[in-house]
């Protein structure tokens, strides 16, 4: 291999995907599959905390939490920046960051997001959409 392809090589997006049931539960499995992935990233707790709530939302609100329901899980790792994506199987409703009341038990999954990922957003429709979240810092590992 020439060096301009190693070079080329580092410099790709390091990605990763795995398929869960669509069950709460397996949030915890979701944990350890991106904990893993990114060890020693110093924002970690921030992306765990972002993949938590993708993964209630698609259960939540979508046909993965469904009987035989699914969803996917991808982590992508380039130049400092980490994006956590969550692929459901579709629902009624767009995924949205609103504001929940003061009492209410949920709501607050996107909200929380938005205010500590870099940037996060969405596509899809009612058969299947992907919910993205993205952040930056440095991490040199």
């Amino acid at each position: 291999m020439s060096p301009a392809m190693l070079l080329a090589a580092e410099s790709a997006p390091l990605c990763w995907r795995r398929t869960f049931p669509g069950g709460p539960e397996q949030a915890r499995a979701v944990r350890r599959f991106v904990g893993c992935l990114l060890a020693g990233c110093p924002y970690l707790d921030d992306v765990l905390l972002a993949a938590d709530e993708l993964v209630a939302n698609a259960v939540r609100h979508t046909k993965s939490g469904q009987d035989g329901g699914a969803f996917t899980v991808e982590v992508a790792r380039h130049a400092g920046r980490v994006a956590v994506s969550v692929a459901d199987q579709g629902g009624p409703g767009e995924p949205a960051a609103v504001h929940a009341a003061e009492l209410a038990e949920g709501g607050r999954g996107l909200r929380t997001i938005s205010l500590t990922a870099a940037s996060w957003g969405w596509h899809g429709n009612d058969t299947g959409r992907t919910v993205t979240a993205v952040f930056a810092g440095e991490w040199a590992a």
